[in-house]
């Protein structure tokens, strides 16, 4: 075993554990236990910076090039993320929709493991100065929008539980529909702009890789839909005023539409952006 695979799997138990905690935190009423959640949670992030790291050093490019590469980095950005606007926000609630994400990636990639790793082949196109920068700037905003998704998430369920009047131990561990709206707006208002430098880089990595800044390529295609997607709901919310739950319900739909984008199109559709064509396969 390697020693990111291993860095990996202690990664994926400080994360399982960390989510258990914030579960625990925000389904009981008394008992306290995001302490030691986030502790947990910050050192999971520590091992996982020096996973991507050996796994850099291991196959000589940005560590995204393969379905295991890009759940971990994906995670990766994820947790970041989430650690940002904890220490900003200080909502424990938050840390129980955001970090069940990341460890639902790490699963994922650990069964990727355990069949087999994909074979790393050098591919000429990984060694552009591009795209990591391409690369970087796409799985943040991915991981701001993630945060949205489950602002949006909470947003929902928090709604439905004044209007119906029942109230469980998690309604009163959830922030206000004013703040979670808040959150879903700050997500927007940074992951608009990270999205447009992902495929803006992109772009240009693809001129230099293939000749072209644009081929229509499945990948390119649900990156522009999303991004549109996403572009309507920045208008709507500075133009027309949309707040709320249609504003909920947007990044929700929104990030269902980019899991698509890095999942879906990579195993389910042919182009120059699947695993097979990172590899140089």
């Amino acid at each position: 075993m390697s020693i990111n695979i291993l860095l990996f799997n202690v990664t994926l138990l400080f994360y399982l554990i960390s989510t258990i905690l914030f579960l625990v935190e925000v389904s009981t009423r008394h008992l306290k236990t995001v302490g030691v959640a986030r502790w947990i949670l910050w050192g999971g992030f520590v091992f996982h910076c020096a996973a991507l790291l050996f796994r850099f050093i291991e196959v000589g490019h940005t560590p995204v090039a393969s379905l295991y590469e890009s759940l971990s980095f994906f995670a990766w950005a994820l947790v970041g993320t989430f650690i940002l606007f904890d220490l900003r926000y200080r909502l424990v609630v938050l840390g129980a929709f955001v970090c069940p994400l990341a460890v639902i990636l790490m699963l994922v990639g650990s069964a990727v493991i355990i069949g087999g790793v994909e074979p790393q082949q050098a591919n000429p196109m990984l060694q552009s100065k591009w795209f990591p920068v391409h690369v970087t700037f796409a799985f943040l905003g991915h991981a701001v929008f993630g945060v949205a998704f489950a602002a949006g998430i909470m947003y929902l369920l928090q709604e439905r539980m004044l209007k119906s009047k029942r109230f469980s131990a998690l309604y009163y561990k959830l922030p206000s529909l004013d703040v979670l709206d808040s959150i879903n707006y700050k997500c927007l208002s940074f992951g608009f702009p990270l999205m447009t430098l992902g495929i803006i880089s992109g772009a240009v990595w693809a001129n230099s890789a293939w000749g072209g800044y644009w081929r229509w390529d499945p990948k390119e295609t649900w990156a522009l839909i999303t991004w549109f997607w996403y572009a309507a709901l920045l208008h709507g919310r500075l133009s027309i005023g949309w707040r709320g739950r249609r504003a909920a319900i947007f990044a929700i739909i929104g990030f269902v539409a980019l899991v698509f984008s890095f999942l879906g199109v990579n195993l389910l559709l042919e182009g120059a952006h699947t695993f097979k064509s990172m590899r140089g396969e």
